[in-house]
Parts: structure tokens; C-alpha cells; sequence
């Protein structure tokens, strides 16, 4: 089993916003230890030997060929880093399941497929599942001898799971529920034995079932033609007086959305970590690639444009990296804590879970559209190659789509990260509003003379703070004029989303680069400090412009005007040479053709 070494005290959900960390209170990649590190090396050996050159039969559904994958990476135990050692599984800590999910989404029809089986089809038994139910399911769940799957959206209900309208009743004996309806775009469909279904029990209360695909009245249909993915198997799924032994009841009755959130708080966070190995691998193919093809007499790796493509490429990357590896070591510090506390070890973990549910929809939502960027600018590189079904970016570009789908689009994913963050508010766990109110004070008296950061970054030190009482006095006045109707203003919603995910991204690419910087000196750490730079410096323009819609959205007249000054007061900043600095990072990708940042 690998155990964490990071035991730092995990920071609460969210309060990023409000408190500045030091370097040494994050965890990332360059924490990893030897065994994660392991891990990583046996998964990412694993698709590259084993998946990747048999992809053109994945793609053309091969039959039984996935099946036949899931079962040998089983054997190797990669399908049961979630699954508690005493039930057959690696039981492996929250950072070496992440860096497991990065290393095999190398290949998105594989990451998909994984995910569905070891993520959200395999772990609502392992937290809600009965002592019979887990020793049943979990050991041939973790060996891929039983491969699971989960079912939530309907024809009607995707992102609105509980309109859901497929019922269960139970029957006159008493023995068994009944179950009836139909559900969509069921990952591992065609090729699933467990399924987790959601009905409602008498059409009202919203329930979990685990269902066996060879239970009477249970249907997979045809495969769909998707855009992408294609290596995976995607079906809807028919039920039809489908007897479910009434002991397959998965946690309570009329509690299934406590299964359905908690589950999909996991697998937003664990999609964020499969984008950051699915970016890598296109950026080192793109690099290889910008090698390989002349015109104009030299290879295209010698433009400036093509290089600045790499560098931003391998920035983006860096950020949602640092992003997933921070909130790993918190989630992993806060389930350790929670062990040591005693308890109900399930009940702590679903509230670790729900403790970060922020940082999990912002490392789906920014690891999701990282991932496009990255595979749209590798086609660009490609050229005319990128659109051709031959080359591997032409399916990347097709496979990466539908993360911005899954797990809640990322429009509601947007409208949950402030939906969440106001209860907490309201509840007392974040400090929101006492924050607000101290920089409505501090805007009245003027500009104050603090001590400005110093060292390694301290400019954008001085930003980052600066961007976060942006999103407070953008948040304050929303609140105070909304009010509860606030839900109803979806795009300042998403305006203030995006700033706390901005925010997020920044704080973690300098806590990264200054822990670095700290360990091995400024000299051996100069590329990763440019890169943090870059990234904060554009960041800080992007939290501006969505400072500006919030505030002109909720103002008018000279309140608008007092606002804007206030807000170029927060934008003050020293201009960045960013041309400069990514031809250093882009420099740094192509001298090894890969991420440079790997494990630092």
C-alpha cells in the first residue's frame, strides 16, 4: 500500500479564497513518493505497451477486447487502487490514485472506460455498500474479473439527475424491487456484469440499486456513434420488470442522491487528473511532430509561433497540475486526520469528499478546457496531418469533447462552485462575509502600506492577493444586491466562477514554484518560476475582465464609477516580458520533447 509522507493539515474547502498558504503547506508532484511514483510508471508502462498499439481495434469495437484489457490491468492491480485492501484491492491513498488516473488516460477510450469502472462504477460500494454487498462486488471489482458501471442520466435527465423517472417497486412478496425506465450514455454498457442504477422507489423516493447485468428484465441497446471516445463502450440501458434482489438496495432508501453527489464529487476530481495525462501525452507528441516537419527550408519547431503553442501548452498542463496535486494532498491529509479521529470511516470520507466538492468542479472545469485547448493548438500544429484520422491528435481532438459533458457540464459545474461556496458562507465554514465587509472598510479608508511580499515571486504574491480582494468586492456587491435571486443570474454566476477558479490556478502555480525554488535553489528552478509567471500575469487579466462584467453588472451611475476605481486600483501590476519567458519554457519541451515540469 502507498502511503502519503505529506502531512501537512489539510486547508478547509474553499478557504483559499480568504487565507494566503505558505510554499511548504501544499503538496506537489515533487512530494510524490517512490512508490507513488511506481505506480505511476507501472500504469503509464502498462497503456503504452499494452493498450496504445492495439488502439485501431479499440476504435473499430473489436469485441472483447477492452473486457479483455480491464481484466490484465486487474492483474496488475490498476483497477483496484480504490478498493480497500481487505476486499481484494490496493487500497491505495488519494495521491497514488491520482497519479494512477493520470498515467493510464494516456488514451482517451481506455481513461473513460477506466474511470467508469474504477471510479464512479466501483465506489459507491466501497462507501455505501453493506459488509455482504462489498465482499460480494469489491474483490472481483478490483481484479477486473467484474466490470462495473454507473447509471444516472436518462433520455430527459442528465445534468438534472433527480427528474429521473425510472421507478421501482417492490413486489408483492416482498422479496425483490421491480424496476422500470431507461437510461443514456452509460459508460462500459455493452460490456458491463455490475451496474449501479438509480430509480425511484414509488416514483418519489431516489434510490441507489446495484444491478447484475444478467438479472431477468435487464437490457443493454446498441453501441452509440459518438464524436469520440470511440474505444469505449457507450449504450443505453433498458430495464423491464428487471427483478433486483431487495439486499441490492445500495445504501437507503430515498437516499440516492447522497450516493449519486458524493460519487460524482469524486469522479469530477478524478476526470481534472485523467486531463492532465491525456494533455502530456499530445504535448509530446506535438513536440516530436514540430521536429519532424520542415517548411521553408527548416523545421516548424524554429517558428516563434509554433514554439509559443508548446510553451502555453506545457503552462496550461502546469497549472491544473499543480491545481489536482494541491487538492490531492488535502483531500489525503484531511481522510488521514479523519482515520486518526476514529469514526465512521465512510461517513469521514463522504464528508472529505464533500469538504472539497469546489476544488473537485474546478479541476473538472478548468482541467476539462485545458485539455481542449491543448488538443485543438496540437492540430494547429499538425496541420493539415491534425484532420486526418491517421494521426493520434486528429482522435485526441475527437475524444477530449466530452469532458466538458460528463460529470455535470461544466455550466452547472460553474453555477455549483458559487452555489457551494454561499453555503458554506451562509453556514458559517468560510468566512466570506466577514471578509467582504473588512474590504468594503479597507476600499472607504484608501490605499494602505502594507508589507509587500518579498523573494521568489513576490510580485505575484502582491497580484495574487490583489485578484482575491477582486473577487470579494465583485461577490460582495452581487450578494448584496441579489441577494437569494442571486441563482437566478446565471452569467455573473459564472463571471465570479471564473474568478475563483483563476484564483485557484494562481495561488497553486506559486506555491508550486516558490516550494521548488526553496528546495533546489532559484537557478535550478528558473523555467518553472517563468512559467508560474506567465500564467499569473494572464490569469490577472482574465480575473479583470470578469471583475469588470460582475461589477458593471450589479452597478450603475457614480457607484459604477467609485467600483472601476477601485478595481484599478486592485489591477495595478508591473508589466511581464511573456514573450520572453515562453521561449525559455518552450526551449524546456523541446529539449526533451515532453512536459518539462514532470515530478518537480
Amino acid at each position: 500500500m502507498a502511503t502519503a509522507t505529506f502531512t501537512k493539515q489539510a486547508a478547509k474547502g474553499g478557504s483559499f479564497l480568504l487565507e494566503s498558504p505558505l510554499p511548504g503547506d501544499v503538496f506537489t508532484p515533487a512530494d510524490l513518493t517512490d512508490d507513488q511514483k511506481l505506480i505511476g510508471q507501472t500504469a503509464e508502462e502498462f497503456v503504452v505497451k499494452e493498450v496504445l498499439p492495439l488502439a485501431k481495434d479499440l476504435e473499430n469495437k473489436k469485441a472483447g477486447l477492452m473486457p479483455s484489457l480491464v481484466k490484465k490491468g486487474g492483474e496488475l492491480g490498476l483497477m483496484g487502487g480504490g478498493v480497500p485492501e481487505e476486499y481484494g484491492g490496493a487500497g491505495l491513498d488519494k495521491i497514488a490514485t491520482t497519479v494512477l488516473t493520470e498515467k493510464l488516460s494516456i488514451y482517451g477510450g481506455f481513461a473513460v472506460t477506466h474511470g467508469a469502472h474504477a471510479g464512479i462504477g466501483t465506489l459507491p460500494i466501497v462507501y455505501f455498500g453493506t459488509e455482504e454487498q462489498k465482499k460480494k462486488y469489491l474483490p472481483k471489482l478490483a481484479t477486473g474479473e467484474l466490470i462495473g458501471a454507473y447509471c444516472l442520466s436518462e433520455p430527459q435527465a442528465g445534468s438534472d439527475a433527480q427528474n429521473s423517472l425510472t421507478r421501482a417497486e417492490l413486489n408483492s412478496e416482498g422479496t425483490h424491487y421491480i424496476l422500470n425506465g431507461q437510461k443514456m450514455w452509460i459508460t462500459n454498457g455493452g460490456f458491463a456484469d455490475v451496474y449501479v442504477v438509480f430509480a425511484k422507489v414509488n416514483g418519489e423516493k431516489f434510490t441507489a440499486f446495484i444491478v447484475e447485468r444478467t438479472f431477468p428484465g435487464f437490457k443493454p441497446g446498441n453501441e452509440e456513434h459518438k464524436m469520440g471516445i470511440h474505444g469505449s463502450s457507450t449504450t443505453p440501458i433498458f430495464l423491464e420488470n428487471c427483478k433486483v434482489p431487495k439486499e441490492n438496495v445500495l445504501h437507503e432508501i430515498g437516499r440516492g442522491h447522497i450516493v449519486a453527489f458524493n460519487i460524482l464529487n469524486a469522479g469530477r476530481f478524478t476526470l481534472g487528473a485523467s486531463c492532465v495525462g491525456g494533455a502530456k501525452n499530445v504535448l509530446a507528441t506535438s513536440s516530436k511532430y514540430a521536429k519532424e516537419r520542415k517548411a521553408f527550408g527548416k523545421q516548424i519547431g524554429d517558428f516563434g509561433l509554433i514554439r509559443e503553442k508548446l510553451a502555453e501548452m506545457a503552462i496550461q498542463i502546469f497549472a491544473v497540475e499543480s491545481m489536482v496535486y494541491r487538492s490531492a494532498g488535502n483531500i489525503e491529509a484531511a481522510m488521514a486526520a479523519a482515520s486518526v479521529s476514529g469514526g465512521d470511516k465512510i461517513q469521514s470520507a463522504m464528508k472529505v469528499l464533500e469538504e472539497y466538492a469546489i476544488e473537485s468542479s474546478i479541476a473538472k472545469v478548468y482541467g476539462s478546457e485545458m485539455l481542449d485547448y491543448v488538443v485543438d493548438e496540437a492540430v494547429q500544429i499538425f496541420g493539415g496531418y491534425g484532420f486526418h484520422e491517421e494521426y493520434p491528435v486528429c482522435r485526441a481532438y475527437r475524444d477530449s469533447r466530452i469532458n466538458r459533458i460528463f460529470e455535470g457540464t461544466n455550466e452547472i459545474n460553474r453555477m455549483l462552485i458559487i452555489q457551494m461556496l454561499m453555503k458554506r458562507a451562509m453556514g458559517g465554514q468560510l468566512p466570506l462575509i466577514p471578509a467582504a465587509m473588512k474590504l468594503a472598510d479597507e476600499i472607504l479608508a484608501g490605499p494602505s502600506f502594507e508589507d509587500a511580499p518579498e523573494g521568489v515571486l513576490a510580485d505575484e504574491a502582491r497580484v495574487l492577493a490583489n485578484v482575491k480582494k477582486m473577487f470579494l468586492q465583485a461577490a460582495g456587491g452581487a450578494v448584496q444586491k441579489f441577494r437569494e435571486k442571486l441563482a437566478d443570474e446565471q452569467e455573473l454566476i459564472a463571471a465570479l466562477s471564473n474568478i475563483v477558479m483563476e484564483i485557484y490556478a494562481m495561488e497553486s502555480c506559486l506555491l508550486r514554484a516558490q516550494k521548488a525554488a526553496a528546495a533546489k535553489g532559484e537557478s535550478a528552478t528558473q523555467t518553472l518560476i517563468d512559467a508560474a509567471r506567465v500564467f499569473i500575469a494572464e490569469a490577472a487579466e482574465r480575473v479583470e475582465h470578469e471583475a469588470k462584467r460582475a461589477v458593471t453588472a450589479v452597478n450603475e451611475g457614480d457607484m459604477l464609477t467609485t467600483q472601476m476605481a477601485v478595481l484599478k486600483r486592485f489591477g495595478k501590476r508591473a508589466p511581464v516580458d511573456t514573450i520572453a519567458l515562453r521561449r525559455g519554457v518552450a526551449a524546456a519541451v523541446q529539449a526533451q520533447d515532453r512536459y518539462p515540469f514532470e515530478g518537480r
